[in-house]
């Protein structure tokens, strides 16, 4: 009864710890490799992939010592470890930029980019998705559209983009209205 409350020394605890950091900065450069995706937007493929790693690793993370004290171990050592990344990820732009990538343009001035798309794995079908959700009928009516970190897909039209402001958009559609 005491091997599975306790594990058999602080030695065991310490690897428990080590082993689970280890596993977390795989997963971590994993889920940042794989790219950005909201949650709301996680496909079944998505979710099934997400169960089965989790239930994958968990036996590296604690090898065979299944008491309570290497569970909370586990447990504590996930939380120190996301609070710690998430600490140096707000201190940190460049840090932040590692973990949590930058956004990507998909449209620019009512022009879907294919290769950006491509390289962060939208389609067609999201991407007009995500328009119609923003009320946006066609590409050509976005003047820019960005892949956000968080998997959310921002829009702006020409219409909320000033007439006199200082970006590339609104000078050139300004200059096209005057003409």
């Amino acid at each position: 009864m005491n091997g599975v409350l306790f594990p058999a020394g602080a030695h065991v605890a310490l690897q428990i710890a080590l082993r689970t950091g280890v596993i977390y900065l795989v997963v971590l450069i994993g889920v940042r490799l794989s790219g950005k995706r909201e949650v709301g937007q996680m496909t079944p493929f998505d979710l099934t992939l997400l169960l089965l790693l989790s239930n994958s690793v968990q036996n590296a993370m604690t090898g065979p010592d299944t008491s309570l004290v290497g569970g909370v171990v586990a447990a504590s050592t996930l939380l120190l470890l996301n609070y710690v990344i998430g600490t140096f990820s707000g201190a940190s732009r460049g840090f932040r930029r590692v973990v949590e990538g930058e956004p990507s343009l998909l449209i620019h001035d009512g022009k879907a980019i294919e290769s950006h798309m491509a390289r962060e794995h939208v389609s067609m079908d999201e991407l007009e998705r995500a328009l119609r959700e923003h009320g946006i009928a066609d590409v050509h009516d976005v003047a820019l559209a960005v892949l956000e970190v968080d998997g959310s897909i921002s829009c702006m039209k020409y219409d909320e983009i000033k007439p006199d402001a200082n970006t590339h958009l609104a000078r050139r559609r300004f200059i096209q209205k005057k003409q």
